[in-house]
């Protein structure tokens, strides 16, 4: 069964925006109102078409006992029976909630943890998976800012992934990821164990976070240079603070102005995050602790380089793919996975 009183009101929802479209309003509004109106189209869709299916089996079915049609009619209410089931099915699926911010394109931030010069090594590690992943689905991926690892790969890097759907996939990766391998460096062959964290933000639009300029201090940050071609670029590095959350945000490119606009797409998506995690409350808590709490202190999986195998804690999956799964190729199994026990858990929260 249907939650009669969802439909209802997801109906009535789709109706008052088709109201308020019709009418004068301003920009930020029309924007807002029309990716509402977006997002609720498919299942809007599917429920008029459900509505219609129902309406004509009992039409059909009104004409069961009359003689004359009543073998017709059968033949046709058994047609309807079964595209309203599979119709159903599909409103089902429709009605788990969307994170309004799926579509989006996301912020991904790693920064290595414990475990030292390995550490920032396995940050580069997982920078270069995300960075095939990401040319696997089309997407661009952006260096904003990085800070390098004293002998390679990165102690912090930022990137912007540009793409549709980014943060649908990405979001699954906050988290903790652990690392257990023999260092290059090691003599006796001993496994160390070292971490990074994956933060992914979805990116933030003007329209979605509104920074007063009065918010915010810029400061330009004089860095080392070793000459010849990049003497004149020392101080492009900025630095932008923003006063009411303390939130401090670096960006350090060629060009002042790039790293000033850079800064503030970082510290929007930032807030826009804080913003998203308080709109949603209580139902982001429960997901959250379905799929990983996205929080820093929390391992979330485990790369195995001995055993070749990658586990993600959060749903006891084991894959025997190392080597596929920093490659980016069989990343898409341990998402996919993540993917399906959200949305079950979600279908069992909200009683659909």
């Amino acid at each position: 069964m249907l939650p009669k009183e969802k439909i209802a009101a997801l109906v009535s929802r789709v109706e008052a925006i088709d109201k308020r479209l019709s009418q004068p309003i301003d920009r930020n509004t029309l924007v807002k109102l029309s990716r509402e109106r977006a997002e609720l189209e498919p299942v809007y869709a599917a429920i008029v078409n459900l509505m219609a299916l129902e309406a004509e089996r009992e039409g059909v079915n009104a004409l069961v006992n009359d003689p004359d049609m009543a073998v017709l009619a059968e033949e046709e209410s058994e047609r309807l029976d079964r595209e309203i089931e599979e119709l159903t099915e599909t409103v089902r699926r429709l009605l788990i909630p969307k994170d309004a911010a799926d579509e989006k394109s996301a912020i991904l931030e790693i920064r290595a943890g414990t475990g030292g010069s390995e550490a920032a090594l396995f940050a580069g590690d997982l920078f270069r998976m995300y960075q095939r992943y990401a040319e696997l689905k089309g997407w661009k991926v952006r260096v904003l800012s990085q800070s390098d690892g004293d002998v390679g790969g990165f102690k912090e890097i930022i990137a912007d992934v540009a793409g549709k759907g980014v943060f649908a996939r990405l979001k699954f990766e906050s988290g903790v990821h652990r690392v257990q391998r023999v260092p290059e460096t090691e003599a006796s062959g001993r496994i160390h164990t070292s971490a990074a964290t994956v933060a992914v933000l979805p990116e933030a639009e003007d329209v979605d976070v509104d920074i007063r300029p009065e918010d915010i201090r810029v400061d330009t940050l004089r860095a080392s240079s070793a000459g010849g071609q990049h003497a004149n670029t020392t101080d492009s590095a900025v630095r932008v603070l923003h006063v009411p959350t303390g939130i401090v945000v670096t960006a350090t490119s060629r060009s002042q102005h790039q790293n000033r606009a850079e800064a503030l797409k970082v510290l929007r998506s930032r807030l826009y995050e804080i913003e998203r995690e308080k709109a949603e409350g209580e139902r982001a808590a429960a997901r959250r602790g379905q799929v990983g709490t996205g929080d820093r202190s929390e391992r979330i999986r485990t790369y195995n380089f001995p055993q070749g195998r990658v586990s993600d804690h959060r749903i006891n999956l084991t894959l025997y793919k190392l080597d596929q799964v920093l490659a980016g190729e069989a990343l898409d199994e341990v998402i996919d996975a993540l993917v399906t026990d959200h949305q079950a858990s979600l279908l069992a929260a909200e009683g659909v």
